[in-house]
């Protein structure tokens, strides 16, 4: 059970009050997402913009600290998921204001999860370059490939095992069927985890559940746990 950007219903989302709420709910694991500042700091937002901020990238840590002082360090949220494991997902698309080709966030997120970071991490993306220069950093680091909503999932698996990635992250729309089944079963054949993305439907999680799918990234884990029956935390 993965809380999504922390247990993002009921608080904000990607922030310290949401990853200790996930543990709090049942959560297993939490998935977050990190972007640089302009003094290369790694920092937790989803989006590149910050509503009445503007670009991450353009500002430094210290000046996103008076004017989001809601938007952690990287490290900090690590030390918020303290008992859970942790899904990085580092952000870094042509499409937005901080895309940079040479990755420099990635030194900063593996010197945040050297600093203290005791439990198990994978590192994912929707970049696959991202993740590969990840790998070539730290060899050793579970790595994930996330797949865009609408992207066909199988050749995207096919990728990741050659790559050496641990798991596939897929959509949860494309697993409808006994697509779900298929890939989870082909997916545990190449040695590597499934993941779906984003589930809060009690149906479709237990859909899921039960075609093989290891690992459910959720807004709403206490709800998810109740829908597989598992223990209250």
């Amino acid at each position: 059970m993965i809380a999504h950007r922390g247990a993002s219903a009921a608080h904000p989302e990607n922030t310290l009050a949401a990853f200790r709420g996930a543990a709090r709910l049942g959560a297993d694991a939490v998935e977050l997402d990190v972007r640089r500042t302009a003094d290369g700091a790694a920092m937790v937002h989803h989006d590149a913009l910050i509503p009445g901020v503007g670009a991450m990238v353009e500002h430094t840590e210290a000046s996103l600290r008076r004017r989001a002082p809601w938007v952690p360090t990287l490290s900090e949220a690590l030390a918020a998921c303290a008992g859970m494991w942790v899904d990085i997902d580092v952000k870094n698309s042509p499409a937005d204001p901080d895309w940079d080709p040479e990755d420099a966030l990635l030194a900063a997120v593996l010197a945040a999860m050297a600093a203290g970071r005791g439990g198990a991490v994978l590192v994912t993306s929707f970049n696959p370059g991202t993740i590969a220069r990840a790998r070539s950093l730290a060899p050793n680091l579970p790595t994930g490939r996330l797949v865009d909503e609408g992207a066909a999932p199988f050749p995207a698996l096919a990728e990741a095992g050659q790559a050496g990635h641990a798991a596939l992250l897929p959509h949860a729309a494309s697993l409808a069927g006994d697509s779900a089944f298929d890939l989870a079963e082909e997916a545990h054949r190449a040695g590597m985890l499934l993941m779906a993305w984003t589930v809060d439907d009690p149906g479709e999680g237990r859909r899921l559940a039960a075609a093989g799918v290891d690992g459910i990234i959720t807004n709403r884990p206490d709800t998810l746990r109740q829908a597989l029956g598992l223990p209250e935390p």
